[in-house]
């Protein structure tokens, strides 16, 4: 995977930042997004990050993620289901 990449979450992932849901549980699974960053150093120190992609989902929403809890998807897929929303 690469910056810029569109990812979905194929794996179930509780997080509890959510904007819309803070402080309650809430399971991002099939949310798609696009790799925003992949984390490998801090503060110019290279760092083993246990979750090092970064993803932007909606709006304020990023999450850091395992490469295994997530699955590219097609540029044409992408832009197929924002033609039908």
């Amino acid at each position: 995977m690469q910056v810029g990449d569109r990812v979905r979450v194929k794996t179930s992932v509780i997080v509890y930042h959510h904007p819309q849901h803070r402080q309650q549980p809430l399971d991002i699974q099939g949310m798609e997004g696009s790799v925003e960053a992949i984390v490998t150093e801090w503060q110019g120190r290279p760092v083993s990050a246990n979750f090092p992609i970064r993803v932007k989902f909606e709006k304020k929403f990023k999450a850091h993620l395992h490469e295994d809890e997530l699955e590219w998807v097609a540029s044409a897929e992408a832009e197929g289901s924002e033609a039908q929303d």
